[in-house]
């Protein structure tokens, strides 16, 4: 079954954890709620996920940043017209050129329809992007949560979400195999949950996030 949520309905989600889990209590108390972070479900949120990986958001930012200046909608059309030295002008990695492309042609034969993609469980969206050169778990669970807006997504390859467990648990050995299974009593709102862990980080950490999508 297909879960998904809306803005109107995320703080009462994050309230509901906190009268179970004490630490969510902790977080509202402390930071209030977390800010509503959905994206558009559409190509150009997919590419800035992409953006993402591996490096800080304000890097990941730039360049989305400058791609905005190139092309000032980013489509997959758009995108396969570029050659990879202006792409790479526009601060992306030989790889992440490679990963873009890839995306681009997907969506550009027809593989990818995001439109589809709404209608589909999370289990069959992740079989389906991963088929595409450079998308693995972290990348579908963050499109999974920002973009689609399911509500039980718990992405232990996201190093923010580890931290913030391990910091709020004063445990810097805590295993993601031990926030995994910490998480199961959080079902099926684990997307709340890990957005009041990202709230915390960023608020203890003083990050200054930057505005995207």
């Amino acid at each position: 079954m297909i879960s998904i949520y809306h803005e109107a309905d995320l703080s009462s989600r994050c309230i509901q954890l906190a009268t179970t889990e004490p630490v969510f209590k902790l977080i509202l108390d402390s930071y209030n709620l977390p800010p509503y972070w959905g994206r558009e479900n559409c190509f150009e949120t997919l590419v800035l996920t992409i953006l993402e990986q591996q490096v800080s958001l304000a890097s990941a930012n730039a360049a989305y940043r400058k791609l905005k200046e190139e092309l000032s909608d980013i489509t997959a059309e758009g995108i396969l017209l570029m050659s990879d030295e202006r792409l790479r002008g526009c601060y992306l990695s030989r790889q992440k050129t490679t990963y873009v492309k890839a995306l681009a042609i997907a969506v550009s034969d027809g593989i990818i329809d995001f439109s589809q993609l709404e209608k589909i469980e999370d289990a069959e969206v992740r079989h389906q992007l991963k088929k595409i050169k450079g998308i693995g778990d972290w990348t579908v669970d963050i499109f999974l949560l920002h973009a689609l807006k399911r509500t039980d997504v718990f992405p232990t390859g996201d190093l923010a979400l580890v931290n913030a467990i391990r910091m709020i648990r004063e445990d810097e050995l805590m295993t993601k195999e031990a926030m995994y299974n910490w998480a199961e009593d959080w079902r099926p709102y684990r997307s709340m949950a890990t957005m009041m862990f990202w709230h915390y980080y960023i608020k203890k950490k003083n990050i200054r996030m930057p505005v995207t999508l």
